[in-house]
């Protein structure tokens, strides 16, 4: 059977072990954490190994056996890693949310002969999937705007954040303090993130509010939309107060000096909100996407839209955004195994969805975990 490497044992990388082991596949789990490692310890066909991911040799060597790696480490160590796993010559695919882009790679990695299948999560990820689909859908040169509004939130709403932590939390103040960048009028512009508060009408739950966050990423320079935006979704009223914590300096990485003692207002920031952001077990969440593109097709103007709302799985207790971020970095990862992609470079997920054929790979194996990814065409365009 396949051998894979999966670097990370947090909330999506444990669950991507653990289904591939389910699947019959070799797995070796790596992280740094005693504890993430000690929740898979003893599981079938899983062993684990502790890593300094900090360590290139380290990496090296955690994958050298492996048929395929997993990245799913913290940002920050993202770009590294990737970059040590593509240098080892193995195909991998790469949900780690860096800040770096990760197409500066796609040279060494064309150099080294191996395929790197990278921002393979939600969104990251399916966004990614669906824009791609989009830029092939329509008529060449006609994609007027494509707007992406993801979230994943708790179902109940508990004062005062109304927020749980889905996924690494340093990468949700990121999402707070990075300016976002956009694309209007065929121009890349950038604002602060958390403005441009909307409302997302989401049937079944309620109303949420969507605000800028610089999640496009490789999307500016691989999609050619005349428009395109990112927003985050979270209940009403959180973008207001993550503001005000940003801007009153909480969120600040300089140190400031309290009582004697020098320290980084982020580090208290974090210290005291991720416990309280901490989720419950057994509460249950959600995550929602939506991708709306506008353009022409066969000279008509026309919409497309993909959507996605997941739950937390109520038989295994999985949350629906280890689910959703995971299940198409399996997907992906089964790609490579077999062969079906093995295109050296580094492809974000909108190149592969300008291919029908890996476009329905994804949704067919959604569809067979569970997770429905669906596609609505309007043509003509509503008013």
């Amino acid at each position: 059977m396949p051998r894979v490497t999966v670097l990370g044992a947090g909330l999506v990388g444990s669950l991507i072990a653990r289904t591939l082991a389910a699947d019959g596949w070799d797995v070796l789990v790596c992280d740094r954490s005693e504890d993430a490692l000690g929740a898979l310890a003893g599981l079938p066909r899983v062993a684990t190994a502790r890593l300094d991911f900090a360590s290139g040799a380290a990496i090296a060597a955690a994958v050298a056996p492996a048929d395929v790696v997993v990245g799913a480490v913290p940002g920050f160590l993202g770009h590294t890693m990737l970059k040590t796993v593509i240098e080892a010559r193995k195909p991998v695919a790469d949900i780690s949310f860096a800040p770096e882009d990760p197409l500066v790679l796609d040279a060494l990695a064309k150099e080294r002969g191996v395929p790197a299948i990278v921002d393979c999560g939600v969104s990251p990820g399916l966004s990614n999937l669906a824009c791609g689909r989009a830029a092939a859908w329509f008529d060449t040169d006609t994609l007027e705007s494509i707007v992406i509004s993801v979230g994943g939130l708790p179902l109940t709403r508990t004062q005062p954040w109304e927020y749980r932590i889905v996924f690494s939390a340093t990468d949700v103040i990121e999402e707070y303090t990075r300016p976002a960048r956009l694309v209007e009028d065929g121009k890349v512009v950038t604002r602060p993130a958390l403005s441009d508060v909307t409302r997302f009408e989401l049937p079944g739950v309620g109303t949420l509010e969507g605000f800028l966050t610089d999640g496009l990423r490789t999307l500016l320079t691989t999609v050619k939309a005349r428009n395109l935006r990112e927003e985050t979704l979270r209940w009403p009223g959180h973008a207001e107060k993550m503001r005000l914590l940003r801007d009153a300096g909480f969120f600040g990485d300089v140190p400031v000096e309290a009582g004697g003692v020098r320290v980084a207002p982020r580090a208290v920031a974090e210290a005291l909100l991720f416990p309280m952001w901490k989720r419950p077990e057994g509460e249950e969440e959600f995550t929602v996407l939506r991708v709306e593109s506008r353009g022409s097709r066969a000279g008509r103007p026309a919409r497309l839209v993909h959507d996605l709302f997941d739950r937390t799985d109520a038989k295994t207790g999985a949350t629906s955004m280890a689910r959703t971020t995971g299940f198409p970095c399996v997907i992906a990862t089964r790609l490579l195994s077999a062969g079906t992609f093995r295109e050296p470079g580094v492809f974000p997920l909108e190149l592969l969805g300008t291919r029908p054929g890996l476009f329905a790979a994804f949704v067919d194996g959604l569809a067979a975990r569970g997770v429905a990814f669906s596609e609505t065409e309007e043509d003509p365009w509503p008013p």
